[in-house]
């Protein structure tokens, strides 16, 4: 007795589309006769899923066999009407048309071109990974680099030939760049081992590339790098990568993008930070300072009386450039009040006259934690 179609493909009864297809996906990539060669019970694991999905992923017939089982399709029945699935021939491949090219694709050599033949191979794709400044990340800047690549073969200008000479229709295939082979029930189509799906074959290479078409060379490229460049920004030269094989299309450029530690200036995001050092007199008295910005400029800022350690000044547009937008961050100023230190004998004078005229009471803060450390020993003394 043949096996539940439900239990073939390992779905539940309600299953939608989505998931009878993905399923028939997985088990017939594992069971693929190309790839269990000689195998029998593989074979026939393989021919049961097409049929199971043939059934299922029709409305029609999963009607019918929800309603009748497997004699929905005996003695004439709606299945053997439309071609049969379970006889001598397998099952149909219209049945799974729509994903046959995805799911066999690796078996049938990928992308086909007109008659079968596969395109020039595609040049392999290049990373190159280069550090920049954070000025050069504001402003935007443009570099010269040097990359190990490959280049199309002046000698025979990509073709692979000797000049003079060129490729002929490889005798395997036909010129197809395809092969059929039957295996079992089911025919597979394979790419040609003799010319790789190319339908041509190099009889006289060329004496530069080796029949390449393509030798390895260094090149050197102005790139441009974007004003508002993130750490770890990826940026893509399209055809800048390797060339192809025999004439085939270039790959790309990849450049991985680190901005470099500045010595003023730690970025986040758009915003930048930098931390002032101002002496004590200045946050004290209150004055008036002048704080780079990332542009090379000046700008003066205002410190009121009594400014404290860690008080921040925000100024606004004064930090980086947005990657693929027209603002900017903005750019925030800590302050970090100095402590004096290798006072003159004068100098010691007046902070010691300054103490006696009562200076800690200009200080509330440490004022404040001394009083709550007394109350806290206190209470300490009096738990004992």
């Amino acid at each position: 007795m043949a096996q539940d179609y439900y239990t073939v493909l390992n779905v539940a009864r309600d299953a939608d589309e989505k998931a009878i297809k993905s399923a028939f996906r997985k088990l017939a990539m594992q069971y693929h006769p190309d790839r269990n060669q000689g195998d029998d019970e593989a074979e026939k694991k393989f021919k049961e899923i097409g049929e199971a999905y043939e059934v299922l992923s029709d409305d029609q017939k999963r009607a019918a066999y929800d309603r009748f089982g497997h004699a929905a399709f005996q003695n004439g029945g709606m299945g053997q009407a439309g071609g049969g699935f379970g006889g001598k021939q397998g099952f149909s491949a219209g049945a799974f048309s729509d994903i046959f090219d995805d799911i066999f694709g690796e078996f049938m050599g990928g992308a086909r071109a007109a008659g079968g033949r596969r395109n020039p191979g595609r040049g392999a794709d290049l990373k190159h990974d280069m550090t920049i400044s954070l000025s050069d990340a504001y402003q935007g800047a443009k570099k010269t680099i040097t990359v190990p690549s490959s280049e199309a073969c002046d000698h025979c200008e990509g073709s692979g030939s000797e000049p003079g000479s060129g490729p002929t229709a490889c005798s395997t295939c036909g010129g197809q760049g395809r092969v059929r082979a039957q295996q079992g029930f089911f025919t597979v189509e394979r790419t040609c081992p003799t010319c790789n799906g190319q339908g041509q074959v190099i009889t006289d290479p060329c004496t530069s590339c080796k029949g390449q078409g393509r030798l390895r060379k260094d090149r050197t490229l102005q790139v441009e790098i974007p004003a508002g460049v993130e750490d770890g920004t990826r940026i893509r030269l399209a055809g800048e990568g390797e060339a192809g094989v025999r004439g085939g299309p270039f790959g790309d450029l990849y450049l991985f993008v680190s901005v470099g530690a500045h010595e003023l200036f730690e970025r986040d995001g758009a915003d930048l930070y930098c931390v002032a050092h101002v002496p004590m007199t200045t946050a004290a008295l209150g004055g008036e300072i002048e704080a780079p910005t990332i542009d090379g400029g000046r700008i003066k800022i205002k410190i009121p009386p009594g400014a404290q350690p860690g008080k921040k000044f925000r100024l606004r547009s004064k930090g980086m450039t947005m990657l693929r937008h027209k603002g900017t961050g903005d750019m925030l100023v800590e302050l970090m009040v100095e402590t004096p230190v290798n006072m003159t004998p004068r100098q010691r004078e007046l902070l010691q006259e300054f103490c006696e005229a009562g200076g800690d009471e200009a200080c509330p803060q440490s004022k404040g934690f001394f009083a709550k450390a007394k109350d806290f020993w206190a209470q300490m003394k009096d738990a004992s």
